[in-house]
């Protein structure tokens, strides 16, 4: 997967920090050397907003990076405009799923622990809306159906050419909650399985006979981008998300995915037990 917009912004803030915390400077002094401010540098360094090549022309130079290094970093910097398919829409989204849609449109794989709802990337539209209904009590029925819209929008990211890896972990608790009654849920447990069969999609039961387990605080998503410095946390919040992607909490919820899989049926059992549920009265 070619790095996108979004990617290769990200990867130019890893970069300058790198280079800075090599010379040994703070921001501070950084900025003041090729006169910008700290706060500007700042963020550059956090792999948000725009950036102006010319100060990360002057910002390599200062850094003492190479002649290669320099010129790379400069055509990421003017690579780095994010162009999202969303950013057209008439209706505003909020500002946490703005950001989910921006990561995951170039994420190479997402691995996905759901312990209240099934993953939105594999939800039916019957059960989508029944999700926001019940999350958003306030919600004008408009507004219910601009989000669900958002979300099946969201959901071609797995019909590409060269799609990411979704690999998913759902406790037992997801599959058994009735959301929208039973028709609806027949028909979310039944398209489960059938995206399941797809070969970039890994699907897992973790069963209730595992009891406790390393995720019994609430569901979270591992979004991995093309090298590890490059992957982001979220986690489920009342009324949005929360984005988190220091090395120490990236590495916490890894290992959590890696041992919720672990604790999982395979695949085919797993499929055996949606399916059995599905057929329960």
């Amino acid at each position: 997967m070619a790095a996108g917009p979004t990617t290769r912004r990200r990867q130019l803030g890893a970069d300058l920090r790198r280079l800075r915390e090599a010379k040994g400077q703070t921001l501070e002094e950084a900025g003041a050397r090729v006169g910008i401010s700290k706060a500007t540098l700042s963020r550059y360094e956090t792999k948000e907003g725009s950036v102006k090549w010319p100060a990360v022309d002057a910002l390599c130079r200062e850094y003492g990076a190479s002649d290669e290094e320099r010129l790379a970093l400069v055509e990421l910097a003017k690579g780095a405009k994010i162009q999202g398919w969303w950013r057209s829409l008439a209706d505003p989204i909020p500002e946490s799923m703005n950001l989910m849609l921006t990561l995951e449109d170039e994420v190479v794989r997402e691995d996905h622990y759901a312990c209240m709802y099934i993953p939105g990337l594999l939800q039916t539209r019957s059960y989508a809306e029944a999700v926001h209904r019940a999350s958003e009590v306030q919600c004008a029925e408009r507004e219910v159906q601009h989000m669900v819209d958002i979300r099946m929008k969201r959901q071609e990211l797995l019909d590409r050419d060269d799609p990411p890896h979704l690999w998913c972990v759902v406790d037992e608790a997801a599959l058994r909650r009735r959301v929208g009654g039973s028709d609806v849920m027949r028909e979310q447990l039944f398209h489960l399985l059938t995206v399941a069969q797809r070969p970039h999609v890994t699907l897992q039961v973790l069963p209730f006979s595992k009891g406790a387990h390393a995720a019994a605080v609430g569901s979270f998503a591992v979004l991995r981008g093309v090298t590890r410095q490059l992957d982001v946390v979220y986690v489920d919040l009342i009324g949005g998300g929360l984005f988190m992607e220091k090395p120490q909490e990236l590495e916490r919820y890894r290992l959590a995915f890696e041992y919720l899989s672990a604790q999982a049926l395979d695949l085919e059992s797993s499929a055996e037990i949606i399916d059995r549920i599905s057929k329960e009265p």
